[in-house]
């Protein structure tokens, strides 16, 4: 019996992989490890940079749009994917929606760029692109932002209550504590790639969009700003990034 379920889960299994086929291409190569934190578990996750490449493979001539608002300590994000860029605006094949909020130990991952690489992970997830794998787009962070705006005592006056027995405190001596310097987390390849994808592209043509957008667009424009865009160092480090990480996937 047991043979048979596994026999059944592998022929559905194989039918999810057709979703969104481009002949030609296979995803799974690309796809990268990551350990659930709760489970230790190992895992496959496509990162965002392929499924827009995927969805560029599939609707040459669809459309990623993202929403950026200011929320309580955090952006939000909604990403709509389209398969052709003159779609109504309603008629788009999914919709997602993400937030993050500021770490104090990665201060140098923007929340609104985050925010919005997640969103188009997920959106495109919710399009099929990467449905075989655990989780296609961004994972999750270990602690979601606090988008309700809630303090500590706002959570502690909301949660029920019980009597507590009066009891009589004596004073204590108060100890002396010292703490060890916490060296800034470096960023992994990933976070570094997310953080490359979201900045904004200077070329006139995609004003307003994203290094990670325009590369779903015309990936030849990043090369162009990664070798002839003089205007902002920073971005042009960026969209070496991106280069240098298309290259290593594509010789993995």
């Amino acid at each position: 019996m047991s043979q048979n379920n596994s026999n059944d889960k592998a022929a559905m299994l194989a039918m999810i992989e057709k979703i969104n086929e481009v002949s030609g291409f296979d995803p799974t190569p690309f796809a990268v490890d990551y350990t659930d934190l709760a489970t230790g578990e190992v895992r496959k996750r496509l990162p965002v940079m392929m499924q827009m490449a995927w969805f560029r493979m599939k609707y040459p001539e669809g459309k990623i749009a993202v929403q950026v608002t200011p929320a309580k300590d955090c952006f939000v994000a909604t990403a709509r994917v389209y398969p052709k860029y003159s779609d109504p605006v309603e008629a788009y094949l999914a919709e997602a929606t993400a937030s993050r909020g500021y770490l104090a130990d990665m201060p140098s991952v923007s929340p609104r760029e985050w925010a919005q690489t997640a969103a188009v992970g997920i959106a495109l997830r919710n399009a099929g692109f990467g449905l075989q794998f655990s989780m296609a787009g961004e994972d999750f962070e270990e602690n979601a932002p606090n988008e309700l705006g809630m303090t500590e005592n706002d959570a502690e006056n909301k949660a029920p209550q019980s009597p507590i027995p009066e009891q009589v405190q004596t004073p204590q001596q108060e100890e002396e504590y010292t703490a060890m310097p916490v060296a800034p987390k470096e960023l992994t390849q990933e976070e570094k790639l997310q953080q490359a994808m979201a900045k904004p592209c200077p070329i006139t043509k995609f004003s307003g969009k994203t290094l990670g957008e325009v590369l779903s667009l015309d990936p030849g424009a990043i090369t162009w700003v990664a070798t002839k865009f003089k205007g902002d160092e920073e971005l042009t480090q960026a969209a070496k990034f991106i280069c240098e990480y298309a290259a290593q996937q594509a010789t993995a």
